[in-house]
């Protein structure tokens, strides 16, 4: 937000300069982000004097230039070509001397340099207008006043403004310094806390008064909860021209174009007040009526972009007796604008319902300075007074006549609110003790109205206008801030509590778990926990009964907090497909959110979705496709790598999968992963297939061993190996032969795997053949033949017995 150092002068006579000025708004909370210098004519006129033209003759290679001799108030005049069809002998003109920098109509910068035109020298430029920057015209040079002394400046000459423009990161609470009178309300408070006492002058509304009621426009608000205040008055007789030199340059300081001395008026209250003004061009209103309210769903609407837009049923308008004008507190329409042409005007003052507001422009895809006053909530008590200001200055400038009373629709009066503060709070989280004459005299700056004032606190009323401020801290905030934070001594005592905490904590096991998946390729996601309500109806793992529902929802696309972590992920994985991405290993640890008949539940999950090729191909080596197997080893790696054993699989019922497997420990879930169904990733666009893991993080943390662990020397003793090639029926799992053989032998079997499975030709109907490897070691001495066979023996009869199993 721009904020002009000479507008705020018009409110309070500040005695600092603009680089203290911009520290005490920083210290104030309004911090200043950048002081931009400004001038009404772009270089300020720097290098341009009044030049006399001693002679002027006819240029011998040119018949559109002249040369001339021109007195500049140096020793010796200066020779100067111009192609200016006025420019005669004995005329008084600005002239441009070397080195001068002027700016073209873009405000790009140029240098005044010596040079030959056609063959001869030219030391300077003689100026037209719109080259100074002094108005439009390009028909000829400038001519001054011949009692003008060559060499004097001719910035002297014309009101040349040098502002200084605050840049000001205004946060999002502070809706009441959105405008400069706002500003010099905290910078009275402020300057009040350095002992210095000023003023605030306001524009005075005394000669407001009804010309004529020539020009009624009625008023109806029928949707009275979006317009809680409505004002408008009808102003006639107006010229639509060019604003004053001064309006023009108050705008500019801001970065705003000027338009006309009506649109001007509005866009000046705007920023000067912070009340948002509309001028409609009163021929244009049908039936001589203004209605405020609703339209259907549908209905087609032009805007001054001239762009159609559909309405939606809760967007408020500004109607006539037969058409919209206006889509309220956003944007104007194009077919009731003003117009050079236009003579009367309805002024319009109101005060919107900020969340309806906000919404509608969300919707539309609209930001205005309007919408982003009215959608952060601006100071519904001035709504009357800004509009006769702006009538007011109507008259002043624009030459116009008030010709109606002025309508002021508010039924009911938006309330101050009551706030109550504690002195001993205010200590205990300010830190330091205040005296209480000093927090009566913040609050007394800041418009608070005390109330009353007891030994233990004081109660008082809040202006309409502070929307942020309704608790306790609230006002604590605001007499901190005033106080100033620098103020705040630092204490040279340091007290620190011992809090207790869990062997297992989880940031770092998220850290740990993070980093190996790192290791292994994977990339962290972090999705909006916002999602569309729509995706329930892709499983029945979400219950659209369990939403947790967002009362004022940025879109359709974010109106719940998501059940589950599979559909932002998916979202992220077909963003990155599209982008020909070909091996998409992804993870994200986040929260889901249900509402539940007994209250909400948060729970916290890690996703890992891959999808594509195992790693990106390359000549030394050849890749493939992620598989089922790829994916449960990496989740087996991290169950180990946390300490989590003894867990069993079964098969999954959750609809998201297509095929997939639970893993337990306890009877409780610890992970789901398996293939994603097809009917979910076609939704996402998505053709290839999606391999997903959902880990309960919850239950993974609380399954977390945090006994002490011994660290144990390597064996100095060899290991054994031995193969079992076993013909096996189609339903055994090797998990259950691994299970039956570390059973069988509990000290000396170390470790089982599986080496190679086959199904094909050559075996019985309903058979496989699994090629089992057994590792099996003492820790004590060298294992014999003799004791292996005997191990090996009694495996082979537990899977005859266990299993019906034969070897091969």
């Amino acid at each position: 937000m721009k904020i002009s150092y000479n507008w705020l002068k018009q409110y309070i006579n500040i005695p600092w300069n603009p680089e203290d000025t911009g520290n005490l708004l920083t210290d104030l909370g309004l911090e200043v982000e950048g002081i931009e210098s400004f001038e009404s004519i772009p270089g300020g006129l720097q290098g341009v004097v009044v030049g006399h033209v001693l002679e002027c003759t006819q240029h011998s290679n040119a018949d559109r230039l002249k040369v001339t001799l021109v007195d500049i108030g140096e020793s010796d005049p200066v020779q100067i070509v111009c192609g200016a069809p006025n420019v005669a002998k004995g005329q008084k003109v600005p002239v441009a001397t070397l080195g001068t920098i002027l700016y073209d109509k873009d405000g790009n910068p140029w240098e005044i340099k010596k040079g030959k035109i056609r063959g001869e020298e030219s030391c300077g430029m003689i100026c037209a207008e719109d080259e100074l920057g002094l108005g439009e015209s390009h028909d000829g040079i400038m001519i001054l006043d011949e009692k003008l002394s060559p060499g004097a400046p001719v910035a002297e000459l014309f009101d040349v403004e040098n502002d200084a423009v605050f840049e000001i990161g205004l946060t999002p609470n502070r809706a009441d310094a959105m405008s400069h009178w706002g500003v010099a309300r905290d910078l009275r408070a402020g300057f009040l806390q350095k002992d210095i006492s000023l003023e605030l002058i306001t524009p005075s509304t005394s000669s407001y008064h009804i010309e004529n009621r020539t020009l009624k426009i009625d008023v109806e608000v029928i949707q009275k909860e979006l317009a809680p205040r409505y004002c408008g008055v009808t102003i006639s007789g107006l010229k639509v021209q060019e604003s004053p030199a001064w309006l023009q340059n108050r705008l500019k300081s801001i970065g705003l174009s000027p338009i006309n001395n009506v649109v001007d008026i509005t866009n000046y209250i705007l920023h000067d007040l912070g009340q948002p003004l509309h001028a409609f061009d009163a021929q244009k209103i049908g039936g001589k009526k203004v209605v405020v309210r609703t339209l259907p769903t549908g209905t087609k609407f032009t805007t001054l972009d001239g762009i159609v837009r559909e309405l939606h049923e809760e967007d408020l308008m500004i109607c006539d007796a037969e058409k919209p004008m206006c889509i309220a507190g956003v944007f104007g329409g194009m077919e009731s604008g003003v117009t050079d042409k236009t003579t009367s005007i309805f002024l319009e003052s109101a005060y919107f319902n900020p969340i309806a507001i906000r919404k509608t422009a969300k919707r539309h895809g609209l930001s205005t300075d309007a919408s982003f006053r009215f959608e952060r909530g601006i100071d519904p008590s001035i709504t009357e007074y800004a509009l006769m200001v702006a009538a007011i200055m109507m008259e002043e400038i624009a030459g116009g006549q008030i010709t109606s009373d002025l309508v002021d629709i508010y039924p009911t009066k938006i309330k101050d609110h009551q706030v109550v503060l504690n002195f001993d709070n205010a200590t205990q989280l300010i830190g330091e003790e205040i005296p209480r004459e000093t927090i009566k005299s913040i609050l007394t700056s800041l418009d608070i109205k005390i109330n009353n004032v007891t030994e233990s606190g004081i109660g008082m009323t809040i202006p309409a206008y502070r929307n942020d401020v309704t608790r306790e801290a609230d006002v604590i905030e605001e007499i901190l801030r005033v106080y100033g934070y620098n103020n705040i001594q630092t204490t040279t005592k340091l007290n620190a509590s011992i809090a207790t905490t869990q062997k297992v904590e989880d940031y770092k096991i998220q850290n740990k778990i993070g980093e190996q998946l790192t290791a292994l390729g994977f990339h962290e996601m972090l999705n909006n926990s916002l999602t569309q309500a729509a995706y329930a109806q892709l499983t029945d793992q979400v219950n659209e009964a369990f939403h947790v529902t967002m009362l004022n929802p940025l879109s359709k696309d974010l109106g719940v907090l998501r059940q589950s972590m599979l559909f932002g992920g998916l979202e992220s994985l077909a963003f990155n497909k599209n982008r020909k991405a070909t091996s998409l290993k992804l993870f994200e640890y986040g929260k889901t959110y249900h509402s539940y008949t007994n209250g909400r539940e948060e729970k916290k999950h890690l996703s890992l979705l891959l999808s594509g090729k195992k790693w990106e191909e390359s000549w030394t080596y050849p890749t493939e496709d992620i598989g089922f197997f790829y994916l449960k080893g990496v989740v087996m790696a991290i169950l180990e790598r946390l300490g989590i054993t003894q867990h069993k699989e079964k098969s999954t019922e959750n609809s998201l999968f297509s095929e997939g497997i639970c893993i337990q420990k306890n009877k409780k879930s610890l992970v789901e992963l398996g293939v994603v169904s097809k009917k979910v990733t076609k939704h996402f666009d998505i053709e290839a297939e999606v391999l997903y893991a959902d880990f309960d993080w919850d239950a993974i943390l609380n399954e977390i061993p945090t006994a002490n662990f011994f660290i144990q020397p390597i064996s100095k003793f060899p290991k054994v190996k031995r193969d079992f090639a076993l013909l096996l029926d189609q339903s055994v799992r090797f998990d259950d032969l691994q299970k039956a053989a570390l059973q069988t032998e509990k000290e000396l079997l170390k470790e089982v795997s599986l080496f190679d499975v086959y199904t094909g030709k050559n075996l019985p109907a309903g058979k496989k053949s699994y090629a089992l490897s057994f590792t099996l070691q003492d820790d004590t001495k060298t294992l014999t033949d003799k004791q292996i066979d005997k191990i090996m023996s009694k495996l082979k009869q537990r899977f005859e017995n266990d299993f019906g199993a034969t070897l091969r």
